[in-house]
């Protein structure tokens, strides 16, 4: 059954297209997500991708993906492949019909000579900055360009010797004639084309005048039969203009619906802005785990099952408003706790022996893989007389309400014993090295015959079974929940956190970790859930942390509950 068939509660977007559905306004639903390839995806186009798609999808309709590569200055075919890549890790398809803008070249300029011929364009040739100023303001009408009222066979002329490449770059513009006091400054008189002299990543040279994207965006929706051209918010103001093209051009109109971007706390969501952060060295890269790209999200251990459920739930809206980071963290915990196997990985090693343990003597112990899947089993985990157990679960004198270990005190060890310090044994500095320690062998498992209870489990490796491990910890980039904001001068890379990354080297996981594959995803007990990176294709195990197993949004919402 497709949404339209259904009763149930919908959105502002999904009740137009379902009022256009019931009412046979189109024959059919076929929208489209329209990337520009200047860059990578984020987390806010995931949301217009799970809009277009998810709406087409259940109407039962169609979602074509196009490129709208019109600035070849800023565009290049690593960006279209990665956004190939992103949208189909996602969960989606445009089966057969990828197309670009740029496969419509030659009609929009059909369109544009029409245009002038209709004395509703002309060559300008004010350079940019004239058109800025002759453009006004929000409060004052703007300024006739003197090439307005140019004949239309001096318009045709120069509009064939633009494409023919007789002009330098920037010397010359076709603009609509529309009217330079209207109070939307989208309708002064927009530039339609301009004159780049570089090559394009699909037709080369032969073209050196280039659409605007105004003038490109409509009319490529206007050749497909998109029905419904769902747009960000921000080109709102614009849609007059591209009617007025399409009204001027006389072509199907599709219909266009605004919605709220995504933003983000702690995050920037600005190509502009991230293109800054690769180029300047904050980040390693667009995959960078720390980076809100999809191909980052994915590196650090994201899900598409986990970005599709947070896309859902904050829901489609006409009013921006920031979305707090920690539900999309909540999304992920929630999807990898019911998937992630369990493994035991010590971040920071503290040696232990066991005194009264059999020298070369080892046990394998059974180990629960998930216990949120019954269906996952078990695994065997090696136990021996020398392990390893974080340093934080040792105090030699520890604070009140600490019930990790401790000189004399006991506790469980997961899967295994009980385990009981006895001695500390220190450096030259007193730092403390290793712990000399005993185990009641009637405790496997975890209980005492005799009813005894321990308050504390923690986790540990056989040391000689382990296997080496170096552990990514990401934080948030930025420390201000608004990166753009901040005292004057400052800009957003003012907001950098120092702290993002932190990385250990001489982990020690469980061997059950040994040739875990690029992309795999696992919760390290007591820690968190991790994604093996692909750097550890290097011989070394590399791991990066996705989330912490703190749920801040699970706090969050008990919280307003309790309100």
């Amino acid at each position: 059954m497709t949404l339209s068939d259904s009763n149930q509660p919908v959105d502002f977007i999904r009740a137009a297209v379902l009022d256009d559905s019931k009412a046979g306004r189109y024959p059919r639903v076929h929208t489209r997500f329209p990337p520009e390839p200047n860059g990578y995806l984020h987390i806010g186009h995931a949301k217009a991708i799970c809009i277009d798609f998810g709406i087409a999808a259940e109407f039962g309709g169609q979602c074509n993906l196009r490129f709208d590569d019109t600035n070849p200055v800023k565009e290049e075919v690593e960006y279209v492949e990665s956004i190939q890549q992103d949208i189909r890790w996602l969960g989606f398809d445009w089966e057969d019909r990828l197309y670009y803008a740029s496969d419509y070249f030659e009609q929009l300029y059909e369109y544009a000579v029409r245009l002038v011929t209709k004395g509703k364009a002309y060559v300008c040739d004010l350079s940019a900055d004239e058109i800025r100023r002759y453009r006004g303001t929000l409060t004052e009408p703007g300024k006739e360009s003197p090439y307005r009222n140019r004949t239309l066979a001096e318009n045709l002329e120069l509009f064939a010797r633009m494409r023919a490449g007789e002009f330098p770059e920037g010397s010359r513009t076709l603009r609509a004639k529309i009217d330079m006091a209207a109070g939307n400054i989208n309708l002064r008189d927009p530039v339609m084309y301009r004159i780049i002299h570089a090559p394009h990543h699909r037709t080369g040279d032969r073209w050196c005048i280039y659409p605007m994207y105004d003038f490109a965006h409509g009319q490529s929706d206007s050749l497909e039969g998109i029905t419904h051209s769902l747009c960000s918010l921000e080109y709102e103001d614009h849609r007059p203009l591209y009617n007025w093209y399409l009204d001027q051009l006389e072509i199907y109109h599709p219909r266009q619906i605004e919605f709220a971007r995504l933003n983000l706390s702690y995050t920037l969501l600005s190509k502009r802005k991230l293109l800054r952060l690769v180029q300047e060295g904050h980040v390693t890269g667009w995959d960078d785990p720390r980076m809100p790209t999809l191909s980052g999200l994915r590196r650090r251990g994201y899900t598409p099952e986990a970005i599709r459920d947070f896309c859902e739930r904050i829901g489609v809206a006409k009013k921006d408003s920031l979305v707090d980071i920690a539900l999309l963290e909540h999304c992920l915990r929630e999807d990898l706790n019911r998937r992630a196997p369990r493994v035991m990985c010590v971040l920071k090693p503290l040696r232990v022996v066991i005194e009264n343990y059999p020298e070369g003597q080892v046990e394998e112990l059974a180990a629960v893989n998930n216990p949120e899947d019954p269906g996952a089993g078990t695994r065997r985990v090696p136990f021996s007389r020398v392990l390893y157990i974080e340093q934080d679960d040792f105090r030699e004198n520890p604070p009140p309400k600490y019930y990790r270990l401790s000189p004399g005190r006991e506790v469980r060890l997961r899967y295994a014993y009980f385990l009981q310090c006895v001695d500390v044994v220190k450096d030259g500095q007193g730092n403390v090295v290793e712990l000399r320690c005993t185990y009641d062998p009637t405790t496997r498992g975890g209980d005492a015959p005799d009813g005894r209870k321990v308050k504390a489990t923690i986790h540990w490796v056989s040391a000689a079974h382990a296997v080496p491990a170096e552990v990514r910890l990401y934080d948030r980039l930025f420390v201000k929940e608004d990166p753009d904001e901040g005292d004057e001068g400052q800009d957003f890379l003012a907001h950098v956190n120092p702290n993002s990354l932190e990385v250990l080297a001489g982990c020690r996981g469980e061997p059950g970790l040994a040739g875990a594959r690029p992309g795999s995803i696992y919760q390290f007990e007591r820690q968190g859930y991790f994604c093996v990176d692909p750097d550890s294709a290097k011989g070394t195990l590399v791991c990066n942390r996705a989330v912490s197993l703190k749920d801040e949004w699970a706090r969050i919402e008990k919280a307003r509950r309790a309100g």
